[in-house]
């Protein structure tokens, strides 16, 4: 299930649900620049960032990185987002 992922709760598997993923395997080559910026379009809110990176760790996670805490990505996040390469 998505709760057995790393860094997702009930609260992020929700919002996995709202984009359209169900289980895990869903999130295989996903690009979660797109998938958070697509949230935030659906609910009309701009979400923490932290869920950004979040979205960075399972997406990794699931094409065969290591586990890694959401914190762990945002270095890299702010870095990308500094340089207008956030979203596609």
């Amino acid at each position: 299930t998505l709760t057995d992922l790393p860094n997702i709760g009930k609260s992020i598997a929700q919002d996995l649900v709202m984009l359209g993923i169900t289980q895990p395997a869903h999130l295989v080559g996903k690009d979660p620049y797109a998938m958070y910026h697509r949230l935030c379009r659906q609910t009309g809110v701009v979400h923490d960032a932290c869920l950004l990176d979040t979205f960075i760790s399972v997406t990794r996670f699931m094409d065969g990185e290591p586990p890694q805490p959401w914190w762990h990505y945002t270095p890299e996040r702010k870095r990308r987002l500094a340089a207008g390469r956030g979203y596609r």
